[in-house]
């Protein structure tokens, strides 16, 4: 009798070899969608990726991680709905400045929506993240820019015996010597 010919009251029994070929195709399903970030950055286009890297080159000297990038523009696109006309509007300033960095033509961002923008590019390539609030959207711990200036003399805090730090309690001589019998 087949499973599918089973009367309706009969238990159906999970054979090993099928729980783990359903096992088996969960995981190769979680692998082939984790190896596919760009995937889910399906609601920005790729001209507005472009146009955010190239302000966020002319408002930040150092070499930045495009993945990062697009995480970061893509939660810009949530908080801001005239995103694409805020990031003409910036680099259309530099344009008309000439600009190579931020300090050619910062000082002529016009205060209010532009200049927070602006600040708001700044400090989530510095931070890793959207704010300082709990709900904050985090994009990245390592590419983040405070990190990044440190990193060559931080060490990995780690919790083994021999580990970076050699966290370890020292070994406590016995005071006075074990009593024979």
């Amino acid at each position: 009798m087949t499973e599918m010919s089973k009367a309706p009251n009969e238990k159906l029994m999970l054979s090993r070899r099928g729980a783990l070929l359903g096992g088996a195709a969960i995981f190769a399903t979680g692998m082939m969608a984790s190896l596919c970030p760009t995937s889910a950055f399906a609601a920005v286009d790729a001209g507005m990726q472009t146009r955010f890297m190239h302000l966020s080159n002319l408002l930040i000297d150092h070499q930045l991680n495009p993945a990062v990038g697009a995480r970061i523009v893509e939660t810009a696109a949530e908080q801001h709905a005239n995103i694409a006309t805020m990031l003409d509007a910036i680099i259309a300033i530099a344009e008309q400045k000439q600009a190579s960095k931020v300090e050619d033509f910062f000082a002529d961002i016009p205060d209010g929506e532009l200049k927070d923008f602006a600040h708001w590019v700044i400090f989530a390539w510095y931070s890793g993240c959207s704010s300082e609030k709990r709900d904050a959207k985090v994009f990245t711990y390592e590419e983040a820019l405070t990190f990044k200036t440190t990193s060559d003399v931080n060490t990995i805090p780690s919790y083994g015996v021999s580990g970076p730090n050699l966290w370890k309690r020292p070994n406590v001589p016995l005071s006075a010597p074990m009593p024979r019998f």
